[in-house]
């Protein structure tokens, strides 16, 4: 299996503000640089899925523009980012030192920002991942978000579940408009 996992381009907010469930735009000319450089590198039979937020939506929306024959992407809410609650949309920066601290020290569980946890995160994109396998196509494109790649980079690689700490976190995740391909 192949799993094509692209992010969405640069939002067109402010730098260092918290957006991971938060609708906000890709700007358009970084979603539009990116399509060009994944239109014709994923493969043509890919099973393809997309998130639900505006800005990966963009991404393969531009992607099948350029490429008409590709398959439609389905919307899967099990790829959108994370929800980071009532920090979403709030400077990174400004966020207090023991709200970080709190979902270190219970980096499965911790819910930051009060809406959902490392561990449920994960738990949605497991349910992905064996919706993928179980659908017997052998590549598929996931437009999504750097949490979602990281949670099905862990995942693919064997991660333990629950997650036991932040330094089994993978992290690196593709910069904006960027991707990889996992093979298992």
């Amino acid at each position: 299996m192949k799993l094509w996992l692209l992010r969405h381009a640069r939002v067109t907010l402010e730098p260092g503000l918290c957006y991971g469930a938060s609708d906000v735009p890709a700007d358009p000319a970084l979603t539009l640089d990116a399509a060009r450089h994944w239109a014709f590198r994923v493969p043509d039979a890919a099973h393809w899925r997309v998130s639900g937020l505006r800005r990966a939506r963009q991404l393969a929306e531009a992607i099948r523009t350029l490429r008409p024959a590709l398959p439609q992407a389905l919307t899967d809410t099990r790829l959108n980012e994370m929800d980071f609650g009532h920090w979403e949309l709030q400077p990174w920066d400004g966020i207090p030192r023991p709200a970080f601290d709190a979902w270190m020290n219970d980096f499965a569980h911790h819910r930051f920002g009060g809406a959902e946890s490392t561990q449920m995160l994960l738990d949605r994109v497991d349910a992905a991942l064996v919706d993928l396998l179980g659908s017997g196509c052998s590549e598929a494109v996931w437009v999504t978000h750097a949490g979602v790649i990281r949670a099905a980079t862990y995942l693919v690689q064997g991660g333990e579940r629950p997650i036991r700490d932040v330094g089994r976190w993978p992290g690196e995740a593709p910069e904006p408009g960027g991707g990889l391909c996992l093979e298992w």
